[in-house]
């Protein structure tokens, strides 16, 4: 099947390229207003771009009425400082609740019951537990033409890296993690690696095999067919669907 994406929606598009991409590693930024209230975003249009200077890329759409920009994204722009952290598993439902529409003026650090944690080098704070997170101060912005969409780099200034996850010649011990990336509107956990080749009975035993839901819900199910989805990458609270 050919599908011709100049005759698609955004939200159409957005469909296919969530479905599509995966998994996608998940930055959970924090982030400060100019007033000093601290905001949460899982990013999952994200990734590294840079080595020398390290830098990272994240692309931010409005708030799922489709015009607002989101919170994140204004802090970023308006401070030019951010921190992205590793979500990981232990952590998978805060990081989820900190996609909600949440007002300006609502902490979502304690909306979502998360501690904060001093950074070094910026002003926004780190997210306690999270065991690796990059401080940021904003490169660049590059808007789309309709100005609604964002891509922000961020240089990174500092990186923290819990003491047990920094190994000898500067590795990270990335098994002793649990990460924790996305797949359309839903999560996958990280738990195996393996270098090629793999002998045939393995193989064979992933042949035509479906992932297996951690969540004990039906094989086919889809949280995109819900109406807590949006295509903004926001999840939608009761209060929203009711009104």
């Amino acid at each position: 099947m050919y599908i011709d994406a100049e005759n698609l929606t955004a939200e159409s598009a957005y469909k296919l390229l969530i479905g599509s991409v995966i998994p996608r590693p998940i930055a959970w930024v924090s982030t400060l207003s100019t007033d000093g209230v601290g905001n949460l975003a899982p990013i999952s249009f994200f990734t590294v771009v840079g080595r020398k200077p390290p830098m990272v890329s994240l692309s931010i759409q409005p708030r799922s009425d489709g015009v607002t920009l989101k919170d994140s994204f204004v802090n970023m722009r308006d401070t030019g400082e951010f921190v992205t952290h590793l979500a990981t598993l232990p952590q998978a439902l805060p990081l989820h609740l900190s996609a909600n529409e949440f007002q300006p003026d609502e902490d979502e650090f304690d909306m979502v019951g998360l501690e904060k944690v001093p950074s070094a080098a910026v002003k926004p704070p780190r997210i306690a537990g999270a065991p690796i997170a990059f401080e940021c101060a904003v490169e660049m912005i590059v808007p789309s033409p309709d100005g609604l969409n964002h891509l922000v780099v961020g240089r990174v200034v500092q990186f923290y890296v819990r003491d047990d996850l920094y190994l000898s010649r500067g590795r990270i011990d990335t098994g002793a993690i649990a990460p924790i990336g996305r797949l359309a509107a839903e999560y996958t956990v990280v738990d195996n690696a393996f270098v090629p080749p793999l002998d045939r009975e393995t193989l064979e035993r992933f042949e035509g095999r479906r992932m297996e839901r951690l969540d004990k819900r039906p094989d086919d199910y889809s949280m995109i067919e819900t109406s807590e989805w949006s295509p903004s990458g926001s999840i939608m609270r009761a209060e929203d669907d009711a009104g």
